[in-house]
């Protein structure tokens, strides 16, 4: 595995422990009742999911342009974690929400 390969998933990988990392602040926030603050660490998730989807995008440019690369489990490890930080974002979100309109109605203390 070249570096320049290693280096771009590892920023996939960064990148999506990140976003989330952002998205369990986000639900710790919105359980406590700051919504602004849950809205704004669910912002800064999707900003951290965006750059490792850019990474992923160039991989997968690179092999539409002839460029193959072996599948490594690391590669793996990255995808998988990307993959599953976006489906935190989607539950976070949702979750924020439903905290957000618990509140407005009185459900939570």
């Amino acid at each position: 595995m070249s570096e320049e390969l290693e280096q771009t998933i590892f920023q996939i990988i960064l990148h999506g422990g990140n976003g989330r990392s952002f998205c369990m602040e986000a639900i710790a926030e919105a359980k406590k009742g700051d919504f602004a603050a849950a809205k704004e660490k669910i912002r800064a998730a999707d900003e951290e999911l965006i750059r490792a989807h850019h990474f992923q995008t160039a991989l997968i440019q690179n092999e539409a342009k002839g460029a193959k690369t072996e599948p490594s489990l690391l590669m793996i490890h990255a995808q998988d974690h990307l993959m599953n930080a976006m489906t935190m974002k989607d539950l976070a979100a949702e979750i924020v929400e439903l905290y957000e309109k618990m509140n407005i109605h009185g459900g939570v203390n």
